[in-house]
């Protein structure tokens, strides 16, 4: 049950969102412009990176729903579920590993994130943009993991859930519909 009063048919960080429209604007505007902006990693890359460090935090909404919207821009669901069990072996190229790592080291701590993981990074390839993102991206699903969770927000458990909310998020991305969410009857 979540510690403050969420609209019951708005899950997770939706909910949360709905509460507070003016601090929700700009994290919406900063998470549409991350994984749907302009970049050299794709949709599906960046989706990953969220579902890593979602998935290292536990928090089973944004796992769920990023492992989701990964799998559909991906076109196969594999990839992500490979990855969170290890991105070493994951059929990933080199250059993704190595930001997957960026990733993780980042859900431990902004300090984990070594030099040697960033001439890794480089070494592969990744530009020093592709790094930037890489961890501003993890850093904000730090945010949202730990919004969701301090707040004890609720998450579904049935999968055809996930695959409407997957739906969603690579259809319109992350900005809110016009009018907000209705109430359903």
């Amino acid at each position: 049950m979540p510690h403050i009063p969420l609209p019951e048919h708005l899950p997770g960080i939706t909910g949360l969102l709905e509460y507070r429209l003016d601090t929700a604007q700009p994290i919406r505007e900063l998470t549409q412009l991350l994984l749907r902006g302009e970049s050299t990693l794709s949709p599906g890359e960046r989706e990953l990176i969220a579902t890593v460090v979602s998935s290292r935090n536990c928090t089973r909404f944004c796992e769920a729903a990023h492992t989701k919207a990964a799998d559909l821009l991906l076109g196969e669901s594999e990839t992500a579920r490979r990855v969170k069990q290890d991105i070493e072996t994951a059929p990933l190229s080199e250059k993704m590993k190595a930001l997957l790592q960026l990733a993780a080291l980042t859900q431990q701590s902004g300090s984990a994130v070594t030099p040697a993981a960033i001439d890794r990074a480089r070494a592969a390839g990744a530009t020093d943009r592709e790094i930037h993102d890489t961890v501003l991206i993890a850093a904000l699903f730090c945010l949202y993991n730990k919004y969701l969770d301090g707040l004890a927000t609720v998450a579904p458990t049935d999968p055809a859930y996930y695959q409407l909310l997957g739906e969603r998020i690579t259809g319109r991305g992350y900005v809110r519909p016009p009018g907000g969410y209705p109430t359903p009857s």
